[in-house]
């Protein structure tokens, strides 16, 4: 089941609700104030914002003794909240409670908007009891402005000869922040803290770099597989980190493709490879979340296929979990594809394709849009369009390379798609084309564009 949380929108971009909730700092607190309702009696639960059910997709509210729901929002009236009806605000002096619960941040304008409904003696409670440290905010005044939560999470490993590289910049100056700080924690594959630790950003433009070889020397680390979660305090301009990952080994066998991840965990991913017969393809599956991933939350299937194969594994709290294609999809091969259901769990994760031969080679699979529709408008307009939906990519030097396009469905609703790939050489004419055909979403077919030149 997916997390019932919102984290992006096609409109207004992506959503720092869930940040808060779910940051590395706020975990613990959180659990601190579940058990204090726990143990504060009857507790009303009081829903200005509308923030409640993202609280409880990754706390819940088990053992505690919940009086009532209410809320402002007269359109929330009357549905189901923990099996019981949300009343308006307004009969709140009609219930008895011994403890207020406030699910909201900077919570203090709301309560005194209620005050004249609550007993003289009442206790409250709210969701700034969850707060983040005050030095990791960069707006004080607003605690759910996006640049308070300018983070991100990559998959960091450093082990067996294999290490990781994050590469940014300090864009932010370049927005006007000073003295911006990359404040940064490792967790393991249990999802457990390796290390944390707070470095200032180079001057404006300048390079950030994080390497995991040298992050386990600075922290004298075992060797390790897990995730780095970034967080950028005294951003300016925009909350979105980027960065570009690598990974090398200490011999010439691995090859790395891969970039950010979005900070956004979606329902859905696309383009992950099924093996060749010599292969082990390893869908690196990392909880964005404090909350266990449930068994069976997780799942792959092949793309096109209403088959859908369950992950019978938990992964813990920003734990990580090694998934082999085969071993769910055994009869998956190149050039089938894979479509992972994610349910929003974790951020756009990474793959690896390991050979027979010791080769090894890094990716990630990308999101796969849900809120998209076909225009039915485009038959009509017919060739005016042009080439229509074009995706730009360099074909590698063919003495060193091989160049193979295999078209991926990135939508939900996509189920066909005319498609073809055009070769131009350097000096933008074109050389060679190849016609797909109308490719169905179950439809994997590659074009081995070296052949093709040839």
């Amino acid at each position: 089941m997916a997390l019932s949380i919102e984290t992006f929108s096609n409109r207004t971009g992506g959503t720092s609700l869930f940040k808060a909730l779910s940051h590395p700092e706020a975990a613990a607190a959180a659990s601190l104030l579940v058990d204090r309702l726990r143990g504060g009696g009857a507790v009303a639960i009081y829903d200005p914002l509308g923030q409640l059910a993202t609280f409880l997709a990754f706390y819940g509210c088990e053992g505690v003794d919940v009086a009532d729901v209410f809320a402002q929002d007269v359109e929330a009236v009357g549905h189901t909240v923990l099996d019981r009806p949300v009343r308006p605000v307004t009969e709140l002096q009609a219930t008895r409670f011994d403890t207020l619960f406030v699910a909201a941040f900077d919570s203090a304008r709301l309560v005194d908007q209620i005050r004249h409904l609550l007993p003289s003696q009442a206790v409250y409670v709210s969701l700034d009891d969850m707060r983040i440290p005050e030095g990791l905010l960069t707006n004080r005044r607003a605690y759910l402005a996006p640049l308070n939560f300018a983070t991100n999470f990559a998959f960091f490993r450093d082990a067996d000869g294999h290490h990781t590289r994050l590469v940014t910049a300090n864009y932010w100056s370049g927005y006007g922040a000073t003295n911006p700080r990359l404040w940064a924690t490792l967790f393991d594959e249990a999802g457990e803290r390796l290390a944390t630790w707070n470095d200032p950003l180079p001057p404006v433009h300048g390079t950030v770099v994080i390497d995991s070889a040298e992050v386990r020397r600075r922290f004298d680390l075992p060797a390790f597989t897990g995730q780095l979660f970034v967080h950028i305090v005294g951003a300016a301009g925009h909350d979105v980190v980027k960065y570009a990952l690598d990974t090398y080994g200490d011999d010439a066998s691995v090859l790395s493709c891969t970039h950010d991840a979005n900070a956004w965990p979606a329902d859905l991913y696309a383009g992950l490879p099924a093996p060749r017969d010599d292969e082990i393809v390893v869908l690196w599956v990392q909880n964005s979340h404090p909350c266990a991933i449930p068994p069976g939350d997780v799942a792959i299937n092949l793309m096109g296929d209403d088959e859908i194969v369950p992950l019978d594994h938990a992964v813990p709290g920003f734990g990580t979990y090694r998934l082999d294609v085969a071993e769910l999809l055994p009869a998956a091969r190149w050039p089938q594809q894979v479509e992972v259901t994610a349910g929003k769990h974790f951020v756009r994760p990474r793959y690896e394709v390991w050979r027979e031969n010791g080769r090894q080679r890094i990716a990630h699979v990308n999101v796969e849009r849900t809120d998209l529709k076909p225009d039915p408008r485009l038959p009509e307009i017919g060739n005016l369009v042009g080439k229509g939906y074009i995706l730009p990519a360099p074909i590698l030097p063919p003495d060193s390379y091989r160049t193979i396009c295999l078209p991926t469905p990135m939508a939900r609703s996509l189920k066909a798609l005319p498609i073809a790939a055009l070769v131009f050489d350097a000096d933008g004419s074109e050389v060679a084309r190849h016609r797909f055909g109308v490719l169905h979403r179950r439809d994997s077919v590659a074009a081995d564009i070296t052949d093709l030149l040839d």
